[in-house]
């Protein structure tokens, strides 16, 4: 069957007219009479009644037209598909941070090769700073990063991760109304990423009648966790890191007043004009995560 007839047919139907359709669809008129006509041939019935300049459809030609619409829509979107797959690089660069490489990354990276299956993903974790410079230069093609704007760059919040006190099972703070000035009494695993949402963290310190008392200092998640895991103390961490152990009833979250609003926050980015799909499917797929943190906390 002849997809260029199938589609007069449903142009003439959507127009109301063959003049019209002939113009859509950059033909003439006569042309546009002939598509219908070879395709009546091809079915052995009449798809328009003709009173004059007036047409309608015939029985035989509502019943085909649910069928001719399907036909249309998927030889369109094989197509698109076609000339995708045509225009998708070989491999795709990623760059993110240490956080997003564990938490984010593997829950992502699966549903964008599910998407696109000839795509072939090449992963690398680095610092916010070094990401932006090699998506500058051409050595990534998207990076996930802390919130950083860059006149080259497009750039769009990916998710928001509170930052809130976590500790261990049997602590006595869990199930208890506590101050932000109780931290004092126990030691602190700190977490410290250096960007400026923890610097909200050492403001609050700063005005607790008594300082905390870290005993421990990292510049690494998993480490953090696994300290206040052991019960060696207690922690100020992201959410996303610790939401399995939350699930697990293994880590706790305190509330604070003065802890509300404080959160990491990370953008995808990737050079302006470039990428825009696998960007816009990402940044799609990261409402997810988005949603995962918000049920959590």
């Amino acid at each position: 069957m002849n997809i260029e007839n199938i589609e007069a047919f449903i142009y003439v139907i959507h127009y109301g007219s063959f003049n019209k359709a002939a113009e859509v669809l950059f033909l003439s008129q006569p042309s546009v009479t002939a598509r219908i006509q070879s395709l009546e041939r091809e079915l052995d019935c009449r798809m328009f009644d003709r009173i004059g300049k007036q047409i309608s459809l015939t029985d035989d030609g509502k019943k085909f037209l649910p069928y001719a619409q399907e036909l249309l829509q998927t030889f369109q979107k094989s197509k698109i598909q076609l000339k995708q797959k045509r225009t998708l690089p070989n491999e795709l660069r990623v760059g993110c941070t240490v956080s997003v490489s564990n938490y984010v990354i593997p829950t992502i990276i699966p549903k964008m090769k599910y998407k696109y299956p000839d795509v072939n993903y090449k992963l690398s974790t680095a610092v916010s700073e070094d990401i932006v410079n090699k998506v500058l230069n051409r050595e990534l093609d998207l990076g996930f990063v802390r919130n950083i704007s860059h006149p080259n760059l497009l750039s769009a919040k990916a998710y928001e991760d509170p930052i809130r006190l976590y500790v261990y099972k049997d602590h006595p703070f869990i199930d208890k109304t506590v101050s932000i000035d109780d931290i004092g009494e126990y030691p602190l695993v700190f977490f410290e990423c250096g960007s400026l949402d923890w610097m909200r963290i050492h403001r609050l310190f700063a005005s607790m009648s008594r300082p905390p008392n870290i005993e421990f200092q990292t510049d690494n998640l998993e480490t953090a966790k696994k300290l206040v895991l052991q019960g060696v103390g207690i922690a100020f961490l992201p959410s996303l890191c610790v939401a399995q152990e939350v699930r697990e009833n293994k880590l706790f979250p305190i509330e604070f007043p003065q802890t509300a609003g404080i959160s990491l926050q990370t953008n995808m980015i990737a050079l302006n004009g470039e990428n825009a799909i696998f960007f816009n499917s990402a940044l799609d797929l990261c409402k997810g995560i988005a949603q995962s943190i918000r049920d959590h906390i």
